[in-house]
């Protein structure tokens, strides 16, 4: 079982989503267990507060260290884990990056809010910062809820048949292939002759070219 500690200002962000699709069968299972914990109950001012604002004048607000710092050693108890903040300034989440962590036993993730977190907290507590794209969210919660939901679906027993993830787009490091199901007409649109032959060679090798020609047509990079 793998287990994730979400660190999040805002936990009920989460409530709708852990109830839902594949992350839900993967709790369901007890292939996953995400726990959610407040970075609010661990700061030591008596209003609660978690920001303040930075050094240098600069506008915006900053996420306090010591909260933060507090919350990390907490879900450390149990023993070493990797660390991921989310943010923009992080490397950009891939299918490898999501195969690599599938595999831990715990991780914890680091839900950012306000402009940023103190500097310190990355230097001293981070061990990886993840990205989602080339934009700005305004805190780090749909960026867990999708590497959460994108490693749920790689424990054994989530998918029904493990072999469908082996052929998603980035498994093999192309996109995928298209894909048909019935009516076998529709909209004048028919489902290709190599699909209903039944020559599980030629369906794969069918399969193999799409992918190519897809990926090079819209992802060269890939390649």
């Amino acid at each position: 079982m793998m287990k994730i500690s979400v660190l999040s200002l805002f936990p009920e962000a989460f409530t709708g989503f852990l109830n839902t699709s594949m992350v839900a069968r993967a709790l369901q299972k007890g292939a996953l267990d995400v726990k959610l914990d407040d970075i609010r109950t661990y700061s030591r001012d008596k209003h609660h507060q978690t920001d303040d604002y930075p050094y240098g004048g600069f506008a915006g607000m900053v996420a306090t260290p010591q909260p933060l710092w507090d919350a990390i050693k907490a879900n450390l108890k149990e023993g070493p884990a990797p660390v991921i903040y989310f943010t923009p300034q992080g490397r950009r989440l891939s299918q490898k990056i999501l195969l690599d962590y599938a595999t831990e036993a715990h991780v914890i993730l680091i839900c950012g809010h306000y402009k940023e977190i103190d500097q310190r907290i990355r230097r001293l507590a981070v061990s990886d910062e993840i990205s989602l794209g080339d934009f700005v969210l305004s805190g780090g919660e749909l960026a867990a809820q999708v590497f959460i939901d994108g490693v749920a679906r790689l424990q054994t027993g989530v998918l029904s048949d493990i072999t469908s993830a082996h052929s998603d787009s980035f498994y093999h490091g192309m996109l995928g292939f298209p894909c048909y199901t019935r009516p076998e007409v529709f909209m004048g649109q028919t489902v290709p002759e190599v699909l209903r032959g039944g020559n599980h060679g030629k369906i794969e090798e069918w399969a193999n070219a799409q992918a190519k020609l897809l990926t090079k047509t819209r992802r060269p990079d890939l390649l």
